[in-house]
């Protein structure tokens, strides 16, 4: 069987990312962030959208390069359907489609979500890679998701648990807004976290049924505690910086993990990974590793550069619907929500 050269192009957010794979080898990987979003505190949807149309061409253009070969070698394109911002979306599939029709080859539609849970599958050619087995949990937390997925197979997935309200990130991120710290603010929790006593305060742990999760108490809690004890001392949130973020950052920690070995032991799993942008938080990471050890759990981490939003993870998810003829046609259009 020849071999199987897929592009992918992730567009969902404010990350313009193209990768190229070589069956599920990955032989680059192109990014473009947008900066203008930190003065706003969030991602503006339609600046993102602009930046996009600017950023595209380029990071596909370098994507090819790097992976060295022509557009002609290329087996299929698979781009970003959703979830995401609409706009930004758009840009992503509109450029797939006219690459795809313009190349006469194959396009792939490609879940966000599944995409990157299927990041552990990626190879990077180094020896000892670690390979998932089916069935596995999936801890899937970012800014807009906090998810516990059942992954069967590389297609049939089950969101068993999932928040009713924020996500892990957004918590993070409009807990660190309160404090006065850039956006966004979840790196910015972690590095003060490092010099800060976690068990300093203490943040509401949503009581809910399940395996779902529930942020939206712990902010309130974050903010009235910031509100009374600004009353009392103006420089408080300056003083405590450290010691705040170190407490929130070991609530979010603690809330996530409890329900995950819940649904572990429930199911009598043992196979657990964990995926999206807060993945990259070593708090989170060290967690993972430390609760593997005492429960006989194999843990699968994604290198940091698979955390945030890639094309690489397009790539890799592409290659397997190609490899099932998995197709889709022009009229596929883009979806702003979960849908699996």
């Amino acid at each position: 069987m020849p071999d199987i050269y897929i592009l992918g192009i992730e567009s969902s957010c404010d990350d313009t990312s193209a990768a190229v794979t070589k069956n599920n080898l990955l032989l680059s990987n192109v990014t473009a962030g947008q900066a203008v979003h930190e003065k706003y505190g969030g991602v503006v949807p339609e600046l993102a959208s602009r930046a996009h149309q600017q950023n595209i061409i380029p990071v596909v253009q370098e994507a090819l390069r790097e992976a060295g070969i022509d557009k002609s070698e290329l087996s299929a394109i698979a781009f970003t359907r959703g979830p995401g911002l609409l706009g930004s979306l758009l840009v992503g599939a509109s450029f797939a489609k006219g690459f795809a029709q313009a190349l006469e080859i194959p396009l792939i539609e490609v879940d966000h979500l599944q995409a990157h849970v299927l990041a552990h599958f990626i190879s990077q050619g180094q020896t000892g890679e670690k390979r998932l087995d089916f069935p596995f949990l999936c801890l899937m937390v970012s800014g807009g998701n906090s998810q516990i997925i059942l992954v069967k197979s590389y297609f049939n997935m089950e969101i068993i648990g999932q928040t009713i309200d924020d996500a892990a990130g957004e918590a993070f991120d409009k807990c660190a807004k309160v404090m006065g710290l850039p956006y966004p603010g979840g790196p910015h929790i972690e590095r003060l976290a490092q010099t800060g006593n976690p068990e300093a305060f203490k943040f509401s742990k949503p009581q809910i049924a399940g395996y779902d999760y529930s942020f939206s108490g712990l902010k309130t809690s974050f903010l009235y505690l910031l509100r009374d004890k600004t009353k009392e001392d103006p420089t408080f949130v300056r003083d405590n910086q450290s010691d705040l973020s170190a407490s929130l950052q070991a609530t979010i920690v603690d809330i996530l993990m409890r329900k995950l070995i819940e649904a572990a032991k429930d199911l009598k799993i043992s196979e657990i990974a964990v995926a999206g942008g807060v993945s990259a938080n070593k708090a989170l990471r060290n967690a993972m590793l430390k609760t593997g050890q005492e429960l006989g759990w194999r843990v699968y981490i994604p290198p940091f550069s698979f955390t945030t939003d890639n094309g690489g993870m397009i790539a890799i998810t592409g290659y397997y619907k190609y490899l099932n003829k998995d197709f889709c046609d022009l009229s596929a259009t883009s979806y702003a929500r979960v849908t699996f």
